[in-house]
């Protein structure tokens, strides 16, 4: 039942940094106002420590992709523990 509900929390993240990489394309879309402003400071703590690692390509960010990778796995590695004790 809790591997459920994180299960949801990792598809909001995933929604999360979807949903602001595509907007940030979009320049009609003001990333300091509400609601738009409370993603993007999810975002960024998500994003920071593999900005850190990750320099960008040109003109390219490619930590969005990588974060996403690794909290695919990260997921899946916690799914199963909370599966191999019956939670």
């Amino acid at each position: 039942m809790i591997s459920y509900y994180v299960s949801i929390l990792f598809k909001i993240i995933y929604l999360i940094i979807i949903i602001v990489v595509l907007l940030s394309w979009i320049p009609i879309f003001d990333n300091t106002k509400e609601p738009l402003a409370t993603l993007t400071k999810i975002y960024n703590l998500i994003i920071a420590p593999f900005r850190a690692v990750i320099p960008p390509i040109g003109m390219l960010d490619i930590s969005p992709l990588i974060a996403i990778i690794v909290i695919q796995i990260l997921e899946k590695v916690i799914i199963q523990a909370l599966l191999m004790f019956g939670l």
